[in-house]
């Protein structure tokens, strides 16, 4: 699908609106090049990293970084850097595709992700020219190696805390820092360092350090449960003389930078997490097929099938989720012009547009990896427990997804948050959505009857973003500016959020599949689309009901429990017998099945 087809969606707009299936991109849209682009990074991983994984994940700085540079040379480097730069200059859609397939490098993707998204995208989309073509053609080969630097000792979600100061020099040439960043990836091997420090000790600003410079150390390394393969170091600054020119767009514009990297990090994230699902639910499967008990194979059993179902699914909606934002950013970052001026305040703005999606899919891909990566390890029983199954790598990485790029409560608070900062500026018509449906709710609720396929999932996710709105409209009006202090409040919301989104990514996808290929053969999707929407849909009317349950008492919360109970009314749906259907796929399959 091409970017001229698709429209720009406002972000967070679909609490309050309805998009049609047209309007997403899915993996049944990829271009044959951009299938290509993914069989490519799926060979590179096969030829070049699985043949020495055992000693990348004995940490062999040499060896990655070797690998790196290969890496480079066939062009998945460089693919988010300009062609005027020395890159491929590729869409949203390919470089996640990358990201998705590097996921069975484990460690090593770790690096690459590290060097490719936060270590060079700061310079791509904040650089000056001057930086640009310095740094990015030299990045792109793998010649160069990036890490980013932003927590430290003391501060971790709190990034706005940092301590590590940048003082202006008398002659003004130059800026010295000094202090401590903290688990910094690819820190035992990298050349550039993105660096966040204070300038005079107040204004957050960003620094392009070499490792070469005087005063540049790095600590040892730390002792992991996961990702071993990969380096993470402290990075101390003692007197670090860095030129002026190396100061990245302005002198306190540093947390613009962070926070949209790490909005893109996210998402990023949110990819590798897709790829690990695939993995772990083929292995899992190919294990219950060649596993034995009871004189059959494990396979057979119902509770082994129903776990690979529901694994099977999770992942279907983390991709449909994961390539539908793909396709919002590269209808976003589409007029950002690299060789402007003013590309920072373009890339900001672009990159902030989907800064709430990016949050949910951090949040939605880490648990559902958690989770299937947990089903996986048990499906193997005690082997899943030893190191000589794959899977026993996948759940002990995984962990570390939740942490990444901003806590998931942290990310939590940020989602609706962010949303009613995006209203209060007058970007979301959130209060004309929730005053118009706060007179509907006072009519009477006609009853309705569902016959087409996947009708009621439609009428459930609409329903969910009206219990949304009335018990977020709720929670403004009762707490106004202090909300942000109602932290069980916000985390309720937020996971409203997430399910919409998540809902309304699969049913899409689905529909899209029906409209391009008939239902016969959207027959899993559908199935996967029914059980997802109809058991997310429990769970929002069990977080709204607490939610509100806080907020009131007495008549008032009566009256609130009447409206919710009238919309959460549904069919009963055998989810069971679905998950029997999703789960002979995959079994039959042996992997991942759409």
């Amino acid at each position: 699908m091409s970017n001229e087809t698709m429209e720009k969606i406002a972000g967070g707009s679909f609490v309050i609106a309805d998009i049609d299936f047209t309007q997403v991109v899915t993996p049944e849209d990829f271009s044959e090049e951009q299938r290509m682009i993914g069989e490519t990074t799926e060979e590179f991983v096969k030829t070049e990293i699985l043949p020495r994984d055992e000693e990348i994940e004995h940490l062999n700085y040499e060896l990655t970084a070797d690998l790196l540079r290969k890496a480079g040379e066939v062009g998945l480097l460089g693919a988010d850097v300009p062609e005027g730069y020395g890159g491929m200059g590729l869409d949203k859609v390919s470089t996640t595709l990358i990201s998705e397939r590097l996921t069975k490098a484990s460690s090593f993707a770790l690096s690459a992700g590290a060097h490719v998204g936060i270590g060079t995208l700061p310079i791509v989309y904040f650089g000056t020219e001057a930086q640009k073509q310095k740094y990015l053609p030299k990045l792109a080969t793998g010649d160069l190696l990036a890490a980013y630097c932003l927590t430290e000792p003391s501060s971790g979600s709190d990034a706005l805390g940092a301590k590590t100061t940048a003082v202006l020099s008398e002659d003004g040439t130059h800026y010295i820092l000094n202090g401590t960043k903290q688990f910094i990836t690819n820190a035992g091997f990298a050349d550039v360092f993105i660096v966040y420090a204070k300038v005079n000790g107040t204004d957050f600003s960003t620094f392009i350090v070499e490792r070469s410079m005087e005063g540049v150390s790095i600590g040892p390394e730390e002792k992991k449960m996961g990702i071993k393969g990969s380096s993470t170091c402290p990075l101390i600054l003692e007197d670090v003389k860095v030129p002026v020119d190396n100061l990245l767009w302005e002198v306190g514009k540093g947390h613009l930078i962070a926070f949209n990297i790490l909005n893109i990090g996210r998402f990023k994230l949110a990819a590798g997490c897709l790829g690990s699902s695939k993995d772990a639910i083929e292995y899992a499967s190919k294990y219950a097929n060649e596993r034995t008990q009871f004189g059959q194979k494990i396979s057979s059993f119902p509770l082994i099938g129903k776990k690979l179902a529901e694994m099977n699914t999770r992942t279907f909606v983390l991709e449909s989720m994961v390539y539908r934002t793909a396709g919002l950013f590269d209808v976003g970052l589409a007029d950002v012009d690299h060789g402007s001026a003013d590309v920072g305040y373009q890339s900001a703005k672009a990159i902030a547009e989907y800064q709430l999606e990016c949050s949910i899919n951090k949040v939605f891909g880490s648990e559902s990896l958690d989770f299937v990566a947990d089903e996986g390890v048990q499906i193997h029983g005690g082997y899943g427990f030893t190191q000589e199954y794959r899977i026993e790598r996948i759940y002990r990485d995984s962990r570390i997804n939740r942490i990444f790029e901003g806590t998931n409560e942290i990310n939590r608070l940020l989602i609706p948050g962010s949303l009613v900062k995006r209203a209060m500026k007058g970007e979301l018509p959130l209060l004309p959505a929730a005053q118009k449906l706060q007179a509907e709710l006072m009519e009477p609720m006609p009853s309705r009857t569902f016959e087409g396929t996947l009708e009621e999932e439609a009428h459930l996710l609409s329903m969910s973003k009206k219990i949304f709105l009335m018990a977020g409209a709720q929670a403004v009006q009762k707490y106004q500016l202090k909300l942000e202090r109602e932290q069980e409040v916000l985390s309720h919301l937020a996971d409203i959020m997430i399910a919409i989104y998540a809902m309304e990514s699969a049913l899409l996808r689905t529909q899209k599949i029906i409209a391009s290929a008939g239902e016969d053969k959207a027959e899993l999707p559908i199935a996967m689309t029914s059980v997802f929407i109809h058991e997310e849909f429990g769970k929002i009317e069990a977080w709204a009901k607490e939610v509100l349950s806080y907020m009131e008492q007495g008549d008032l919360l009566r009256t609130q429990l009447s409206i919710l109970k009238k919309l959460t009314k549904r069919s009963a749906v055998n989810t069971l017998s679905l998950k029997r259907q999703i789960s002979a796929k995959v079994i039959q399959a042996e992997k991942y099945v759409v």
